[in-house]
């Protein structure tokens, strides 16, 4: 037991300083963190638990969601501004992490069409959109 306490020990200290730091004054705090673990487990157990093609798309949609929700986070400055040259603005927020954002909306929308649109194939080659039924279909041509 005395090994593994030790081999966590450095990671321990580092959750310490974390959790330190956004329990500190003008942070965020860790409820943000929660919602975003939250909606990955969800979309993670979404995409494991079910068979069904659409549910998995869906799945995959939430999981991104959360992924989203975790870079906005990140890119948040307390106290900070938008990047305009203005007077008496001391502190700007980097414009990157949401631009980045914005292109993976997109990217993940068109994602999303071409998964339900290979879903939509699936369904006309198969006549199912159960991926154990599909799975079944298969072997059967197989043998």
């Amino acid at each position: 037991m005395d090994g593994l306490n030790s081999f966590f020990e450095p990671l321990q200290g580092a959750w310490q300083a974390f959790e330190a730091f956004m329990l500190s004054e003008g942070s965020p705090g860790l409820f943000s963190y929660w919602v975003i673990i939250a909606l990955m487990m969800a979309g993670f157990y979404i995409v494991i638990a079910h068979d069904n093609l659409v549910k998995k798309i869906v799945g995959l949609n939430v999981f991104q969601v959360s992924v989203f929700l975790f870079y906005i986070t990140m890119a948040k400055v307390s106290g900070g501004s938008a990047p305009i040259l203005a007077e008496g603005i001391e502190q700007y927020s980097n414009p990157l992490p949401h631009v980045l954002i914005l292109t993976a909306i997109v990217v993940g929308v068109a994602t999303t069409a071409l998964g339900l649109a290979l879903v939509v194939r699936i369904r006309n080659a198969y006549g199912t959109i159960e991926d154990d039924e599909i799975q079944a279909i298969e072997e059967g041509e197989d043998a």
